[in-house]
């Protein structure tokens, strides 16, 4: 299913310490132009009291009153601007419950906040969002609460930039890149990493591939532009976003990491990216399909 296609409920994951504000924000924008319900998913960790045996009563009544009274207020925000909203107050782990939540209501999307540079890091993002890019079946948009400050802010109008990696995920950023793009009416930038060995044989990523395949075609409205960048996509992302100044990075993530460690390309650029950073999952392939093992490559003509 497509993104556009599947963005019927967006799941936001709300806190009340003011963390989650610039994804909620982010959120409601994608509500609004895709014509989406927002569910409003807050949890009640009991490891935040060392034990849910020890979690005293009156705080377990309590909370949750103010957590209602609080998911009142934004769903009544909400509806002013003609988005509805549902709110969901769970016990357990943060990342079980939106995944719950997510499933429940067959979310096309799962928003979360993080802390942004000022927690950056691999243990950081760890907590909750790595573990919900890695099992969510849907994409998961990840807004670092200073997403808009400091040199990297987004300008206004900025583009969407696709990193763009050759495996089964493809398909589904492009596409998804591409609705986002058409959407906001946001020129499209489709950035390619260039290995070494890659930039030693002067090949060009843009003119041995093609994004016709995934009906992504520029035009006068809607632009598209390859870009390539040599280094690693880590490396070449982070200057992709100094050079441009994206509203939004798509990224399609696999399950399992193909790189050393718990951490591949996508969980890395959480890790370290002021701009927001959607992942989005391979599509799922229809049940008569039989499993090829073709890999689709991909990019536009453009500039480089």
């Amino acid at each position: 299913m497509s993104f556009a296609n599947g963005l019927k409920t967006i799941v936001v994951a709300t806190e009340l310490n003011g963390r989650s504000e610039a994804a909620l924000e982010y959120a409601r924008k994608l509500a609004a132009a895709y014509g989406a319900r927002v569910v409003l998913a807050h949890g009640i960790d009991p490891v935040e009291y060392a034990a849910v045996d020890a979690v005293p009563c009156q705080v377990l009544e309590i909370l949750p009153e103010e957590a209602r009274t609080a998911l009142e207020n934004l769903s009544a925000d909400l509806l002013r601007e003609g988005i509805h909203s549902h709110s969901e107050i769970r016990q357990g782990a943060v990342a079980q419950m939106l995944l719950d939540v997510a499933r429940q209501y067959e979310a096309g999307l799962i928003v979360i906040g993080t802390k942004g540079m000022e927690g950056a890091g691999p243990v950081i993002v760890g907590a909750v969002a790595e573990q919900l890019v890695r099992l969510a079946t849907c994409p998961v948009l990840a807004v670092a609460a200073d997403w808009n400050a400091g040199a990297f802010r987004p300008t206004p109008g900025g583009p969407v930039l696709l990193a763009m990696e050759r495996n089964e995920t493809s398909a589904a950023a492009a596409r998804t890149a591409y609705s986002l793009a058409q959407t906001f009416e946001r020129p499209l930038l489709v950035l390619h990493a260039r290995t070494a060995a890659e930039a030693a044989a002067s090949l060009d990523p843009c003119a041995t591939t093609n994004l016709e395949e995934y009906g992504i075609v520029s035009s006068e409205k809607i632009p598209v532009h390859c870009m390539v960048k040599d280094g690693d996509p880590v490396q070449a992302t982070a200057l992709g976003i100094a050079d441009h100044h994206p509203c939004i990075l798509v990224v399609g993530v696999k399950r399992a990491s193909g790189t050393p460690g718990p951490h591949g390309t996508a969980f890395a650029l959480l890790a370290r990216s002021r701009v927001p950073v959607l992942c989005v999952p391979p599509e799922a392939a229809p049940a008569q399909d039989k499993p090829e093992a073709c890999v689709c490559a991909c990019t536009c003509s453009g500039e480089r």
